[in-house]
């Protein structure tokens, strides 16, 4: 009997190819797209969006053109709570989060493989970017064969039960050929955009949909400089992120840059460029892949944000659970709410929340 399994499809050319590539596999293959979008939220169209009503019929087109069945499946409120209610806390709280990765941890290995499970199914899939490995009765991950599209920074949640029920064939191709298969197959999305923005803010601007989600816990504040001298007025913190110069709306005849902010006292503080490097964290809700726990010190390479390049790095187990992080080199902007993750070579070792910079 075949295996079955329902792909996580969004309507954009890796979740297309990558329910293609099992069905050839031998797979009995189920498409669903995922509606996480609010009934009363107006979500502008645009291409490559993983969040908009286009997408499902571009997710269904594929599906017919596969000839495998299609559904739509509701993940409105867990999706509300999980992803955008924690987004907008976060930032309330000076913090700046990355919701693909509460996305993945909540949504798509969590709640979509549940309910893909009680419909009978062996294993969810994606189209992301990164390859799952059987070794020594371990579940791994390793970086995908495309290494500019590579996505194992924002898979480090996973558990052994979710590795053991998860596919992902995406992995062992670079994103051209992806491309092109779907040419091939003479699908519409094989051209379609990446989604680089946050899914449920089309224009980006994050901070204008957090004040219109929750106004009155939006105010004005002061700047300041390290020694608290007052050097303006900002807007409301949720605005801002460690490191960043433009659209800050002050000038001080020298370029400035955000190096702190503290929600208690509703204060950006502002300082030079140099002032942004640092060289340890400590990171909480830590979760390890190849093992369970963090025993002693680790030589590792290590990332602070999706975009960057792995730097290397000595990890310490806290004793709390909390792990603390050493890079070699200074590092840009380490910014409380986003994730360091760890690397052996090509191998995710496993990440964390930065909860504090040092």
């Amino acid at each position: 009997m075949k295996k079955k399994v329902v792909v996580g499809m969004s309507g954009g050319v890796d979740s297309s190819v990558a329910a293609y590539l099992l069905k050839e596999q031998g797979y009995d293959v189920i498409g669903v797209t995922m509606q996480v979008w609010p009934e009363d939220e107006e979500y502008e169209e645009r291409e490559g969006g993983c969040c908009s009503l286009s997408s499902v019929e571009d997710a269904r087109r594929v599906a017919d053109k596969l000839n495998i069945p299609f559904y739509v499946m509701n993940f409105k409120d867990v999706f509300k709570t999980n992803v955008i209610d924690y987004f907008i806390d976060e930032y309330v709280q000076g913090r700046t989060p990355n919701p693909c990765i509460a996305c993945n941890k909540y949504i798509k290995f969590d709640e979509f493989l549940k309910k893909a499970s009680a419909m009978g199914a062996d294993y969810i899939a994606t189209g992301h970017y990164a390859t799952i490995e059987h070794i020594d009765n371990r579940y791994i991950i390793r970086k995908s064969e495309d290494d500019k599209k590579d996505q194992t920074y924002v898979l480090y949640n996973f558990t052994q039960y979710q590795l053991a029920h998860t596919l992902m064939p995406c992995g062992e191709y670079k994103k051209d050929r992806i491309r092109e298969i779907a040419k091939e197959l003479g699908l519409r999305v094989y051209n379609k955009k990446d989604s680089e923005e946050i899914c449920f803010i089309p224009d980006n601007d994050h901070g204008a949909y957090i004040k219109k989600q929750v106004p009155d816990k939006i105010r004005e504040g002061n700047f300041v400089d390290k020694k608290g001298n007052v050097l303006g007025r900002h807007k409301g913190i949720v605005y801002y992120t460690i490191g960043q110069r433009k659209g800050l709306g002050i000038a001080l005849g020298t370029p400035m840059f955000v190096t702190d902010i503290n929600p208690l006292r509703n204060e950006v503080v502002l300082g030079s460029e140099e002032d942004i490097f640092k060289t340890s964290l400590v990171a909480k809700d830590m979760n390890f892949i190849p093992f369970d726990t963090l025993k002693e010190p680790m030589q590792v390479e290590a990332k602070i944000r999706y975009s960057v390049k792995p730097s290397k790095a000595v990890i310490y187990p806290n004793g709390d659970g909390r792990v603390k992080v050493e890079f070699k080199d200074k590092q840009r902007a380490i910014t409380k709410g986003q994730s360091v993750v760890f690397y052996d070579g090509d191998m995710l070792l496993g990440g964390g929340l930065i909860e504090t910079v040092l």
